[in-house]
């Protein structure tokens, strides 16, 4: 890969949410297709993701929810991000999200969700083309 500049990607665990079998699968399809993947591991608040998010300057962050916690978790995160001035950080997510819940959270900000089975191949595709180096 040399010198040229990747899109950095946060994968997080935001909560008491204790399964990340679907986020370690896509941090590694995601880090495999060429990104810099950067995951949190679990049982972190939406002000810690956020922190990490700007400490280690990515470009997008990914938030599996399982827990049932998204309608808090996400607007957090993308109010956090605006407080610190990061609003230009695409967030998306996955995980347990009812189809009732995806517009609104899409109303708030959130750029995508994946849910449950979803190709791998198709969340790559979506980063390729929605997600844009924040400072080239």
């Amino acid at each position: 890969m040399g010198d040229e500049i990747r899109v950095r990607i946060l994968i997080g665990k935001a909560g008491l949410d204790g399964h990340d079998r679907g986020a370690k699968i896509v941090a590694r399809a995601l880090r495999d297709a060429g990104f810099e993947v950067i995951y949190t591991g679990l049982h972190h608040t939406p002000g810690m993701i956020v922190e990490t998010a700007i400490q280690e300057d990515v470009d997008a962050v990914g938030i599996s929810i399982l827990s049932g916690a998204h309608n808090h978790i996400f607007p957090e995160i993308i109010r956090l991000l605006k407080e610190k001035g990061a609003d230009d950080i695409t967030v998306f997510g996955g995980g347990i999200i009812p189809k009732d819940d995806i517009s609104g959270l899409v109303e708030k900000g959130v750029k995508a969700i994946f849910e449950p089975g979803t190709p791998t191949g198709d969340i790559i595709k979506w980063v390729k083309e929605n997600v844009q180096l924040r400072n080239p």
